[in-house]
């Protein structure tokens, strides 16, 4: 995404009145946007401390992250996992593993994070779950796809979330003038909006992040 849905006067305002980047997700944060040139695809200051903040509210057991990235966002969401608790998240790009995991294990967090490399269709389909908490970070062609998958492996209660559901900004415009992906992302939020067996918020930080609080099975 490259364009700010918020002044960057009122992103800076915000950065600095949340508690500070911790060093770890500092360092890897800078040295991501060195050498990444798709480093906006990083969770960043802002949404990192916002997930962590879910995590420490939530308390869950067992973490599902599609879409690892560099780790970033795989850090915070092991920061509030109970005592023997687990993230377990899921890349396609094979490049990307030595990185998060180098930054995984500087942070202490490598018994409590477990990286899958490969297609999350599939990976998710070997996964037992219960999971408490799902982030999808993805290809936005799948998150259809993936919240179908994961539904039936989040119990009552469980939460569902979901990145980038703004998409800077397009949604909003008529859908001949959205991208393929922004299209994509519209669809997600309709079927979120239409599915009475969750509760959900639409919560407009960075580039939006859906919440779905699951009700029911059926």
């Amino acid at each position: 995404m490259k364009t700010l849905l918020a002044s960057k006067q009122l992103d800076e305002y915000t950065e600095q009145h949340t508690s500070a980047e911790l060093p770890v997700l500092a360092k890897l944060n800078r040295e991501t946007n060195l050498k990444r040139g798709d480093a906006v695809m990083l969770s960043g200051h802002l949404q990192g401390s916002f997930l962590q903040m879910m995590s420490k509210m939530i308390r869950p057991k067992i973490v599902l992250e599609i879409g690892t990235f560099t780790g970033y966002s795989a850090i915070c969401l092991a920061m509030g996992l109970q005592d023997g608790g687990h993230v377990h998240t899921i890349e396609i790009d094979e490049e990307l593993h030595d990185m998060a995991a180098q930054y995984i294990e500087e942070a202490g967090l490598q018994d409590k994070i477990t990286q899958h490399t490969g297609s999350a269709i599939d990976i998710i389909a070997e996964l037992e779950g219960p999971f408490d908490m799902v982030f999808i970070d993805a290809d936005k062609s799948n998150y259809e796809r993936y919240f179908d998958l994961v539904f039936d492996k989040v119990p009552v209660g469980g939460y569902i979330m979901a990145d980038n559901v703004l998409y800077d900004g397009e949604v909003i415009l008529p859908e001949e003038q959205q991208t393929k992906n922004a299209r994509a992302i519209g669809s997600f939020n309709r079927k979120i909006k239409a599915d009475d067996r969750i509760e959900h918020l639409l919560v407009p930080i960075r580039d939006g992040v859906m919440i779905a609080r699951k009700l029911r099975d059926k």
